[in-house]
C-alpha cells in the first residue's frame, strides 16, 4: 500500500467514528476534498470554511456538521485498538480496494466511507451473483417457509443470498442459504462487535463462518431507530435486485425496495394471501410500484440475471397420464362422456374419425385404465 493510499484510509477510518452513515455534508465534501483534508481541517481549531472548498447549499449545514464531528475527536480509535479488532476477525475495507463492491459507487454521496467486515468470503465476488431478501420481523409462518425455501433454492443456483440479519424474513432467508451451504451477507445496523440483535449470535456466527458480516458502523457502536432505515440502502446497492418476501404497508422493508429502484435494480415481490395484512406491502408494490411478481427461484434468477441468461421459460402444469396419449387418441377420449354412455358410432362423429380408429382407439384406452364399457356403448372413468 502506498504513502498516500494508507493515509487515506486511516482518515477514512477517523472519518467513519465522527460522521454518521450517509451524512450529506461529509458525502458533499468529499466530492471535492480529500478524507485526510476533511480529518486536517476538523482536527485543526478556527473555521473550516475557510480551509475547505465550498460545498454550495450545505455550506449553511458545515459550522453544525463540524461542531458534530469535532465532539466525537475522542471516539477515533488508536493504532493500537485497530490492531486488536482486527486480531479479532473485523476487516476494513474502503473504497477503491480490491474487496471493495464498485456498485456501492452507485450511491454517490451516500456512499459508505469505509466498510468494517467480518467472515470468510470475499465481499466483492460474493456480490457479483446476488440477490437481497426482505421483508417483515413479525413474519408468519407463511413468510418464514417462503424465504427460507427461496433463499435455499436461490442459493443452489450459484446466487448470493443478502439481508439485514434481523428477526422475521431476513433471519429465514439467511438460514436458507445456510442449509445449502450457499454463501450469504448480513448487513447489520449495528457494529459487527456489537451483533444486534443480541439474540442472533449464533446466526451471526455461521455467516461469518460461511458468507461475510458488513457493517459501516465502527465494531462496538450499537444501532440507531434511524440506521435501521439507512442501512437498507447497502443492501439494495450490493446485489442485481430486491425481493421483498413479506411486508405491511409500514414495513422497512419497502424502503428497501425503494432504494433498489431509485438504483435501477430490479424490485421484486412476493404474493401473499389477499387476507393478510403481513402481505399487504408486497401487493402495494406489485400494483403501485410495479414490481415484478415472484413466486418461485426460478422466477427470481430470470430477473436479475443478464438479458438472454437465466430464462426459466413458460410454466407448464405437472404432466398426467393423459398428456402422454397422441393427438387422436386424446380426440377419442374427449368424445367419450364421464355421465350414462355412448357407442362407438356416435365416438367417431363427434371425435372426427373412422370407425375402426375409434374402436382401435377405445380399445388401447380400456387397457390404459381411461374408459370402460357399460351399458350404453362406452364412460370415461372419472379419474381420467
Amino acid at each position: 500500500m502506498s504513502r498516500g493510499s494508507a493515509k487515506d484510509r486511516l482518515a477514512r477510518t477517523a472519518l467513519s467514528f465522527l460522521a454518521d452513515p450517509a451524512d450529506p455534508v461529509l458525502g458533499a465534501l468529499l466530492e471535492c476534498a480529500s478524507p485526510a483534508e476533511i480529518v486536517a481541517a476538523v482536527s485543526a481549531p478556527g473555521d473550516v470554511r475557510l480551509t475547505l472548498p465550498a460545498i454550495g447549499e450545505s455550506t449553511r449545514s458545515l459550522a453544525r456538521a463540524v461542531a458534530r464531528w469535532r465532539a466525537r475527536l475522542d471516539q477515533v480509535p488508536s493504532t493500537g485498538q485497530l490492531t486488536a479488532w482486527h486480531q479479532d476477525g473485523v476487516r476494513l475495507i474502503c473504497p477503491g480496494e480490491s474487496e471493495w463492491p464498485t456498485q456501492l459507487d452507485d450511491l454517490g454521496p451516500a456512499r459508505p466511507i469505509v466498510l468494517w467486515l467480518r467472515g470468510q468470503a470475499d465481499l466483492r465476488y460474493a456480490c457479483l451473483r446476488s440477490v437481497s431478501m426482505v421483508g417483515s420481523r413479525a413474519a408468519s409462518a407463511y413468510g418464514a417457509h417462503v424465504a427460507t425455501e427461496l433463499a435455499a433454492a436461490v442459493s443452489e443456483r450459484g446466487w448470493t443470498v443478502i439481508s439485514g440479519g434481523a428477526y422475521g424474513i431476513d433471519a429465514a432467508a439467511h438460514r436458507g442459504a445456510l442449509a445449502t451451504d450457499g454463501l450469504t451477507i448480513a448487513v447489520l445496523a449495528s457494529g459487527l462487535r456489537y451483533g444486534y440483535p443480541r439474540g442472533h449470535h449464533d446466526l451471526f456466527q455461521a455467516i461469518a463462518a460461511q458468507g461475510v458480516l458488513v457493517s459501516e458502523c465502527p465494531p462496538d457502536r450499537a444501532p440507531t431507530r434511524p440506521g435501521f432505515l439507512i442501512r437498507n440502502r447497502i443492501i439494495a446497492a450490493l446485489s442485481r435486485g430486491t425481493v421483498v418476501v413479506e411486508a405491511a404497508l409500514r414495513s422497512g422493508a419497502l424502503n428497501s425496495a425503494k432504494h433498489a429502484r431509485e438504483l435501477r435494480r430490479a424490485v421484486m415481490a412476493v404474493p401473499g394471501p389477499v387476507t393478510s395484512e403481513q402481505s399487504a406491502g408486497c401487493h402495494e408494490l406489485i400494483r403501485e410500484w410495479g414490481a415484478l411478481c415472484v413466486t418461485g427461484a426460478a422466477d427470481v434468477v430470470e430477473h436479475i440475471s443478464p438479458i438472454g441468461s437465466g430464462l426459466s421459460g413458460p410454466r407448464l402444469g405437472a404432466a398426467v397420464p393423459r398428456d402422454h396419449l397422441d393427438p387422436v387418441t386424446t380426440a377419442v377420449l374427449e368424445a367419450v362422456p364421464v355421465r350414462g354412455g355412448r357407442g362407438p358410432a356416435s365416438i367417431a362423429v363427434l371425435a372426427g374419425v373412422d370407425l375402426d380408429t375409434v374402436l382401435r382407439c377405445l380399445g388401447l384406452l380400456a387397457a390404459a385404465g381411461f374408459v370402460q364399457r357399460c351399458d350404453q356403448g362406452w364412460r370415461a372413468r372419472k379419474e381420467a
